[in-house]
């Protein structure tokens, strides 16, 4: 017989609950999260197991942020428990939520909780085991951190512009570099004044700007007169606000200074997992997949083996639309669920933006589904196309294969 253990996880203790396959409770136990007590649980559930010649034990946890992860690790790595064929999974809080419907009658304890999941094992039909090997969760820690800095990064950024508008509020519009080019932004740091800006000679404030932009400027002359017809276009500050702004826009800059000098250590962090992977190259031979998204897809998907085909895949990244279907009619405009891994589909839908832009068969079919709805074009027509891409990245993990283009055959006629 099987053995079911549901695991409900809080930063203190795990319940657990143990289920034989009619659905009868065995035993139910607390123990402290940490190491003692998940050493502790892993005994009784061996112990359990031995007792009824358990042929497999499958253990289920609620995904709980970072408190489910070292109880999960150290259930799926275990020797006593790999020796008795274990399965670990991470269930989705609201798969759990949903299932708990199905029994009005139970209260909210964590007992009952632990006794749901371990129910929940019971009826099976769960696509994706546990974790992943150690260089996915480490990559999985880096991308994950970049996504947050990239996400903190923008902000920053919005929020330097709206400071800008104070100081030099046609800005914006008058000058077409990037304020955010380290030249523009030295200027900004050095707390000139709008009246300063105005009145320095063009020359002057194009060398200015020739020596720090290292000499990218194409046209460094016509970059300063830019900048000096913003500067008396702008309105004026007292000098008292003035001050503020200048403070405010110079801890702007360092902060996004220091943001893009942990993003470049990030990134070399991830090369060096990469090139570790060969399961990467597979990713980046297609056209618009690079570092960052290759390292982002394969630390959220991990062993591609983890799940049964394509279709596992997309579920778990959310890319799956609800079917509704009465008889005879089906529904044509259908909701994609709400469920599934933000970070896989953040990075996929990044990617096959980048995809279609590179891939002439992407490109098309990207331009289909546009032309398909009068309205959504863009978001809708682009997450069909990572669903697209989900199918390709599958073939080319599960195969260990890198991608080649589909050549189209044309014909003369004589």
């Amino acid at each position: 017989m099987k053995l079911f253990v549901g695991i409900d996880v809080s930063s203190q203790e795990l319940e657990a609950c143990f289920m034989n396959p009619d659905g009868d409770k065995l035993e139910t136990l607390t123990v402290k999260n940490n190491l003692d007590g998940a050493s502790h649980l892993r005994n009784r559930i061996v112990a359990m197991a031995d007792k009824h010649s358990s042929s497999e034990i499958h253990i289920g946890l609620e995904a709980t942020s970072v408190y489910s992860w070292h109880p999960a690790m150290y259930m799926h790595e275990d020797p006593a428990l790999k020796e008795r064929k274990t399965k670990v999974f991470t269930l989705n809080p609201k798969l759990v939520s949903k299932f708990r419907e199905a029994y009005p009658d139970l209260d909210k304890t964590d007992r009952l909780d632990a006794w749901v999941i371990a129910d929940r094992l019971r009826f099976g039909r769960l696509t994706t085991t546990i974790v992943m090997q150690e260089q996915y969760v480490a990559l999985q820690r880096l991308t994950r951190m970049r996504f947050h800095l990239i996400h903190n990064l923008t902000r920053e950024k919005q929020y330097f512009l709206q400071n800008l508008f104070y100081k030099c509020n046609a800005f914006t519009t008058e000058v077409e570099s990037s304020v955010f080019g380290h030249a523009l932004m030295e200027m900004l740091s050095e707390k000139y004044s709008l009246d300063d800006i105005a009145t320095m000679d063009v020359a002057d404030l194009a060398d200015y700007l020739r020596d720090k932009g290292r000499n990218r400027f194409p046209d460094p002359e016509h970059v300063a007169r830019c900048i000096q017809k913003a500067a008396r276009a702008s309105y004026r500050l007292s000098k008292v606000v003035e001050d503020s702004i200048d403070l405010v826009l110079g801890t702007s800059i360092q902060s996004i200074r220091s943001i893009q000098a942990q993003l470049k250590d990030l990134d070399r962090a991830i090369e060096r997992i990469l090139e570790g992977i060969p399961s990467s190259k597979c990713l980046r031979s297609v056209p618009g997949i690079d570092r960052v998204y290759a390292a982002g897809i394969l630390a959220e998907i991990g062993d591609i083996d983890r799940f049964s085909d394509q279709a596992a895949v997309a579920k778990y990244a959310g890319l799956t639309w609800r079917r509704h279907q009465s008889g005879p009619f089906e529904a044509e405009d259908t909701k994609r669920i709400k469920s599934g891994n933000r970070f896989l589909r953040y990075y996929l839908v990044e990617a096959a933006n980048s995809v279609k832009n590179r891939d002439e068969e992407f490109g098309e079919y990207y331009r289909k589904k546009y032309k398909e709805v009068p309205k959504h074009q863009h978001k809708r027509a682009l997450v069909l196309t990572a669903r697209k891409l989900v199918r390709l990245v599958d073939v080319l993990l599960r195969n260990g294969q890198l991608y080649t283009p589909r050549k189209k055959v044309t014909t003369t006629k004589d």
